[in-house]
């Protein structure tokens, strides 16, 4: 864990309301959006490491998530791109580097795609979009939003749809948003991939865990072979769908070397 000084909060006004931003360190901006139906402090880590390196981190919060208080209904990728846009435009001087987390891949894609004005590069952990994972892997990513679900019901699943044999889940028993979930996979429904799938023609890195059982492996493969120019692949041993709290130095070091190549 970095020791950077504790995180600051501010709220952007967006075109649905109001959306909490925390931020640590001074520098080039670097906007991190993570997780389906999880919220910004899964980024806390490689934000204290980012800062520490010399970099800006902001971590706004998703719709339905702290004082991000904008509605859920009807919610559409380009919603979720526009939010990540108004938080560039009001808190950085210009365009920035986008980080995304599994189901923040896509939102980082839209919003290169439909913003590309505001956005430097992206960089993808655990990126999906056109693979799907095995049935029974995805039965158990909607087994971890089940409220019915006992509590070692829903350890299992949170260890089977994310974590990779070995690393302990409890990490992650809790901080799952169910609504926002359902809210965000309905978003990603209604958008084809095809239409994020370049990035707005950004250059890429793709931070992919080994053991990842949900995006999997074959995700990151197409990404590469279709921008291998502007594409980047790091692999990750030992590590699934989790990954920042199963992998947090491998993340940074990746994440920074791979900054450091424009500073």
């Amino acid at each position: 864990m970095s020791e950077a000084a504790p995180a600051s909060a501010t709220t952007v006004l967006g075109s649905a309301g109001p959306i909490e931003v925390r931020e640590w360190g001074s520098g080039r901006p670097v906007v991190m959006i993570p997780s389906l139906g999880r919220g910004g402090a899964d980024f806390d880590d490689l934000a204290g490491r980012l800062a520490t390196a010399g970099y800006r981190a902001l971590c706004p919060e998703p719709r339905g998530v702290g004082g991000s208080t904008g509605t859920l209904d009807d919610l559409t990728m380009v919603d979720l791109a526009d939010d990540v846009a108004a938080v560039i435009r009001e808190r950085t001087e210009g365009a920035a580097t986008l980080v995304g987390h599994a189901f923040g891949n896509r939102v980082v894609r839209m919003t290169a795609t439909e913003h590309p004005e505001l956005v430097e590069r992206v960089a993808l952990l655990c990126c999906g979009g056109m693979v799907p994972p095995a049935p029974e892997v995805q039965e158990a990513l909607v087994a971890v939003f089940d409220p019915d679900r006992s509590d070692a019901e829903h350890l299992e699943a949170v260890r089977k749809a994310f974590f990779a044999p070995g690393n302990d889940p409890v990490v992650w028993v809790d901080g799952w948003h169910g609504e926002v979930a359902a809210a965000q996979g309905l978003a990603n429904a209604g958008t084809p991939s095809d239409h994020w799938w370049a990035a707005g023609g950004r250059d890429i890195l793709v931070v992919q865990p080994v053991d990842d059982l949900v995006a999997v492996a074959a995700n990151a493969r197409l990404i590469v072979e279709d921008f291998d120019e502007r594409a980047t692949l790091v692999l990750v041993p030992e590590a699934g769908h989790a990954l920042l709290p199963e992998q947090p130095q491998a993340v940074a070091d990746a994440l920074l070397g791979w900054l450091g190549e424009w500073s």
